[in-house]
């Protein structure tokens, strides 16, 4: 069934959108459109948005892998390397400090009409981006630097994938758990 959904583009475009719409709906309910919510994140004080990430991560990777397992979806890595990472990073840290949004809430918060998500936010992503593009030539040498391919980590530890998705799962719990005690 999923092979043949991976032929059709426009099927995959629209089943794209409307993941994108739920997600962007449990976002916003979840709190994490919010400015004083990311605020708070980035201040240490409410970890509403780690929390949404993290049950995302851990559903998602959970998911992925047994969907993989039985043979319903095949997945291609995107290649990386340390100099994208930190460049990366530098970016979107810099444009979620600023604004007060990172790329996933600041839909959520258009959605929900937040101008100041609207105009700052999408319109800052897609100023950035053209920023980004324009530079890319000049950047793309720093950006290859501790290049490390498409290899993820059980590949690199050249183990089961489980034994890299159980313990990481049991630690975010145990996270989760920690956070619940101190009242975060």
């Amino acid at each position: 069934m999923l092979k043949k959904l991976h032929s059709q583009n426009k099927a995959q475009l629209v089943l794209g959108l409307l993941a994108g719409i739920v997600f962007g709906f449990l976002l916003q309910k979840g709190g994490a459109a919010k400015y004083d919510v990311i605020m708070g994140q980035l201040l240490l004080k409410d970890f509403t948005v780690i929390k949404i990430m993290l049950s995302a991560i851990v559903v998602g990777m959970i998911g992925i892998y047994m969907m993989k397992g039985m043979g319903m979806v095949e997945l291609h890595p995107k290649p990386g390397s340390i100099g994208m990472t930190i460049i990366g990073g530098l970016i979107f840290g810099i444009g979620f400090a600023l604004l007060g949004y990172c790329p996933g809430t600041i839909s959520a918060a258009v959605g929900q009409g937040n101008l100041d998500a609207l105009l700052g936010g999408l319109i800052g992503i897609l100023i950035g981006s053209g920023i980004f593009a324009h530079l890319y030539p000049g950047l793309e040498k720093l950006l290859k630097k501790g290049w490390f391919g498409d290899i993820t980590l059980p590949e690199y530890l050249k183990v089961n994938v489980w034994i890299v998705i159980i313990p990481l799962c049991l630690i975010i719990i145990v996270f989760f758990y920690l956070l619940e005690s101190v009242g975060l």
